[in-house]
């Protein structure tokens, strides 16, 4: 297993809920037009989405995030459960941005491990994407566990620019 560096978040971490809508909203477009390469989803479709479809996110999904001792986000991460009754046994970790001034704050590592706290009990397996070339977030993912189970070539086409996705998933089954 890598070394993940030792250092603990002092971002407290919550749970966002349907008051949090906006906040979260500005949150993750930022990481969508800051990364395009990073999200499977793009700044131009979530921009044009009503706060409502934000609220139905943060109501349908476990979205937690760290904040400022004034209660500003500074990032994001979310698990999302299937529905269909064959695929109910995993969820999927997604939405992961955290801002450049938190970075190597360890706030990454405590959202990870925050949301698969949460889903032990729940799930059995969490599923992610990563782009193939950030070596940072699956040293992340590694760290907690997800082992890679497959590449997709071309995955995500940014501008004229296409980019690669690992397949990885983490059993969090209890024995």
């Amino acid at each position: 297993m890598d070394q993940m560096p030792t250092k603990i978040s002092s971002f407290p971490l919550r749970r966002l809920s349907a008051s949090d809508a906006e906040a979260f909203r500005e949150l993750r477009l930022e990481g969508l037009k800051n990364h395009p390469n990073a999200f499977g989803s793009s700044w131009e479709e979530e921009a044009e989405k009503p706060l409502a479809w934000f609220v139905e996110q943060l109501e349908q999904n476990i979205i937690v995030a760290g904040s400022t001792e004034s209660g500003q986000l500074v990032g994001i991460a979310a698990l999302g459960f299937h529905r269909a009754l064959k695929q109910r046994h995993k969820g999927v970790l997604w939405g992961m941005y955290v801002r450049p001034r938190a970075r190597g704050s360890g706030l990454a590592a405590a959202l990870v491990e925050h949301l698969l706290d949460k889903a032990r009990g729940m799930i059995e397996e969490v599923h992610l994407t990563v782009v193939a070339s950030n070596e940072a977030a699956i040293r992340l993912y590694t760290y907690y566990g997800f082992r890679k189970y497959g590449l997709e070539r071309r995955a995500l086409k940014v501008g004229e620019r296409y980019y690669d996705e690992l397949w990885m998933a983490c059993s969090i089954k209890r024995h």
